[in-house]
């Protein structure tokens, strides 16, 4: 469980830094947000193609 939420904040780390300057007392919470949001969107994604495949 470690590893997944790591390699989320890994890749949610850039896109934070787009919108929040990484020396702001702000980043640690865009970088979760940002992270919440991939999370969520891998979730929706997988979702729909499981549920896509009714044949």
């Amino acid at each position: 469980m470690g590893v997944i939420i790591r390699l989320l904040l890994f890749v949610a780390a850039p896109v934070a830094a787009l919108f929040v300057a990484r020396d702001s007392l702000n980043f640690q919470i865009a970088q979760v947000f940002f992270a919440m949001m991939i999370f969520i969107a891998v979730g929706v994604i997988a979702a729909f193609w499981a549920g896509g495949k009714k044949t």
